[in-house]
């Protein structure tokens, strides 16, 4: 007789079998879409319609109709650009790191995160591929290519190369780590289905017999991806602080940089997930499989990355201050009582006091304040971004070319439209492929349901 605490909560609720998680999965994609899906769908792509015209006219009229000027070279543009790189790190995380601690709580969360990394990455990689201004001209100088032009090669010494490899490596890992993970799922759909249908998720299972040795070999490529997977979490986002820690100018060259910009790419991808998670499952009605005993797994996982955020914030002014150095000093002074004083503000708000909530277990088992707290700490983690990269640009050691950073309207369009690109592809994803890992929550129905725990 297996025994299992009853001190954790179970993971599974309702006491669901084997064919009700199969059922309640493959209804999604096997029955027509709500009302609520398709206004959810029709509102993503009205944003994605409406801020294609801004990418457009990028494209047409060049970068000119974005609000830099001289001082300030980066804003927006690189702010979304780290915005959504760690938006995409909660999904490797929850299916790499804890799959190989074997934390079972993963297995009803891991597949839409790691569609939302997939997802958040193609939005970040826009970024510096519109910041080319022409890209069909010369994106292709990003990557070590072998030309015709003579020994002209791409700056290995550069971050922002390193970014190109970084993300690029992030994507396809996490690409193959998530379709992997469907195989099986796609395989029981197309066991249920007939038709056209059949032959698509046909195709997409790849010949999935079920096989005991297909399942050991599914079960060790997991793993040997899930091992490469894991240093991508670290690597990659200090990679990408690496495009400011490198640099001479104050405010950017810090060697807390890459800890710090983890632990906020973490902070940010799991609000992201609760979002995202805490619609999904009152849509799709899946309260019995995304539990109360999920979101609280997440929220303290948001107490710990934000508190370590919260420190990083409190270091950077401890060493601004004991360097001696003053424009290092005014750097920090100027960001929290300068002309962006309410964008450092709100940034210390929604990311150091705001999460701190979550040490209240009424708050942080609450759907309502978790799902209110989740946007604002995304909200939070954009303002980081943005105050780390406009206010040390904008008044710089001469006084003379200070100046102020304004967006137009094209530079939000920009920004919509990767908003608009992710929740079209997240609902579309959410209509055709299982949301929730079927094989994976079957694997832990019989320890951790509430059937196992009576």
């Amino acid at each position: 007789m297996q025994v299992t605490s009853s001190v954790r909560q179970p993971l599974v609720t309702g006491g669901k079998t084997y064919h009700d998680v199969t059922h309640d999965v493959c209804r999604q994609v096997e029955g027509k879409p709500s009302k609520l899906w398709f206004l959810a769908f029709l509102t993503a792509f009205g944003v994605l319609a409406i801020g294609s015209t801004a990418l457009l006219a990028t494209l047409w009229e060049g970068i000119g109709m974005w609000g830099l000027n001289k001082t300030v070279g980066w804003a927006w543009d690189i702010t979304n650009f780290v915005w959504w790189v760690g938006i995409g790190h909660a999904g490797t995380l929850i299916s790499a790191v804890l799959l190989l601690f074997r934390q079972k709580w993963r297995t009803s969360i891991n597949r839409a995160a790691e569609a939302m990394t997939i997802f958040a990455v193609i939005c970040a990689a826009m970024f510096p591929i519109i910041h080319m201004g022409r890209p069909w001209l010369g994106a292709y100088w990003a990557l070590p290519l072998p030309n015709t032009y003579g020994s002209l090669w791409v700056n290995f010494n550069s971050p922002l190369l390193w970014d190109v490899f970084a993300i690029s490596t992030y994507f396809s890992v996490s690409l193959v780590f998530w379709y992997i993970g469907l195989i099986p799922d796609f395989a029981t759909i197309r066991d249920r289905a007939t038709g056209l249908r059949k032959i698509i998720y046909g195709a997409l299972s790849l010949g999935w017999d079920g096989a005991a040795k297909t399942w050991m070999r599914y079960e060790s490529v997991s793993l040997i991806l899930a091992g490469l997977a894991t240093p991508l979490v670290l690597s990659v986002h200090t990679i990408v602080s690496f495009d400011f820690a490198t640099s001479v100018i104050p405010g950017w060259h810090t060697t807390i940089f890459p800890p710090y910009f983890v632990a906020g790419a973490i902070f940010s991808g799991f609000a992201m997930v609760l979002t995202l998670m805490i619609v999904t499952r009152k849509v799709y009605k899946l309260e019995d499989y995304i539990t109360i005993g999920h979101i609280e797994l997440m929220n303290i996982v948001i107490i710990i990355t934000g508190s370590i955020v919260g420190i990083a914030y409190i270091t950077e002014f401890f060493m601004a201050w004991y360097s001696g150095v003053e424009a290092e000093q005014y750097a920090f002074i100027n960001r929290a009582t300068g002309p962006y004083w309410w964008a450092y503000w709100s940034m210390m708000t929604c990311n150091v006091i705001s999460p701190q909530l979550f040490w209240i277990k009424k708050i942080r088992t609450s759907i309502v304040a978790t799902f209110a707290l989740s946007i604002v700490v995304n909200i939070g983690m954009w303002f980081e971004r943005f105050v780390i990269i406009v206010t040390s640009l904008h008044r710089d050691y001469l006084p003379s070319s200070w100046a102020m950073f304004y967006p137009t309207l094209v530079d939000v369009g920009v920004y919509l439209f990767t908003f608009g690109f992710f929740f079209t592809a997240f609902f579309l994803f959410a209509k055709f492929f299982p949301v929730i890992n079927m094989a994976e929550v079957k694997s832990v129905l019989k320890s951790s349901s509430e059937k196992a725990h009576k």
